[in-house]
């Protein structure tokens, strides 16, 4: 079954996409403004499922990584639901000199405390500013939850088996992201709640009435 033409049409999905764009091109932006690095966004990509079968999904996604490092922060307003920022392992410590740390001193805990500390501050700015963004565009003020980070973890054990509840449906907007002059590299999935589905049709045709 193909959600994603059932609720919102071709055209919905097009503004959507569009205002992704703006969206995550203010986030590269923000991150280059902190850190004085560019980070690359794939064009978005747009897909509606069943939330029962989101955490499938999500795993399929990222199966190339054996292990992988995850930033999850909910996101609350008209416009809800979640983010995950999911980083091949390691990338933590390929970042942690861009915000002018030395990974190399210190035992294994400080190391894992000083990666998270460094996915987390990467995830505040690109997921807040891709949501803010995107829900400002919309017409939207969102709050966030504070992130949760998991470093050196499973595809399998890293993503929430129950992301929404079961017989309801989501749309994931997701991105691939490169980071010059880093290898790191990984995937930005925002994943709207289904309360947020029937508000989202409205705020994009208010969007385009802007327009015409």
């Amino acid at each position: 079954m193909d959600y994603c033409n059932d609720i919102i049409s071709s055209e919905e999905k097009d503004i959507l996409q569009e205002i992704m764009n703006i969206a995550f091109g203010q986030a590269a932006a923000d991150l280059a403004d902190v850190i004085n690095i560019f980070v690359v966004l794939s064009v978005p990509y747009i897909e509606m499922l069943n939330a029962q079968d989101l955490p499938e999904y999500l795993k399929s996604q990222v199966c190339s990584y054996d292990r992988i490092s995850i930033v999850e922060q909910n996101f609350w307003g008209d416009f809800k639901g979640s983010a995950f920022l999911v980083f091949q392992a390691n990338a933590g410590r390929e970042l942690v000199s861009l915000f002018g740390e030395d990974p190399g001193g210190g035992g294994s805990d400080s190391i894992d405390a000083l990666e998270k500390e460094t996915l987390m501050e990467v995830g505040n700015i690109l997921i807040g500013a891709c949501v803010g963004k995107l829900s400002e565009l919309l017409g939207d003020l969102v709050t966030y939850s504070p992130p949760r980070v998991v470093i050196e973890n499973t595809p399998n054990d890293a993503i929430p088996a129950n992301v929404f509840e079961s017989n309801s449906s989501a749309i994931v907007l997701k991105t691939v992201f490169n980071f010059n002059e880093r290898d790191v590299n990984g995937f930005l999935f925002l994943v709207t709640s289904h309360d947020s589905i029937l508000w989202l049709k409205k705020s994009l045709a208010d969007f385009m009435e802007q327009y015409e």
